[in-house]
């Protein structure tokens, strides 16, 4: 089975960097999945980012959320947490920039479902993720 295809949810106005540092280097680690870098480049009207991001997500076997120290600002990924659960998209969050335990979670994900960035941690993830077929 070729490696599966992850969607990234992060926050654009803080979290870009990391969103960026995180794709390069999962590209050099030996984790299970292939990054597309679909992010959007040009501002959008909210009615066609929802069509392009969801549409671009169904392509997708899971999404990874970047969860940074700002993620209460963060209202594209909360909808795109909404996305991943209407269209029964399994996901999980990746604390970055800082974050922690302690830092507040976009709506609709678990704290428990939410882990430090390593890359035997993602690798663990996706791994039982695509075997139980649900969210992890």
């Amino acid at each position: 089975m070729a490696n599966p295809r992850a969607f990234i949810s992060f926050d654009f106005d803080n979290n870009e960097s990391q969103k960026i540092y995180f794709i390069g280097q999962s590209i050099n680690s030996r984790t299970p999945f292939f990054i597309e870098d679909w992010s959007s480049k040009s501002e959008l009207s909210q009615y066609n980012w929802q069509q392009i991001i969801e549409a671009k997500m169904k392509k997708c076997n899971m999404m990874i959320v970047l969860v940074g120290r700002s993620m209460n600002s963060a209202t594209g990924v909360h909808r795109e947490i909404e996305m991943a659960r209407r269209n029964n998209i399994p996901f999980f969050g990746v604390y970055v920039d800082g974050a922690s335990s302690s830092s507040t979670l976009p709506p609709g994900l678990s704290r428990n479902r939410v882990i430090p960035w390593t890359w035997d941690g993602v690798a663990s993830a996706i791994n039982q993720m695509m075997r139980e077929g649900k969210n992890y």
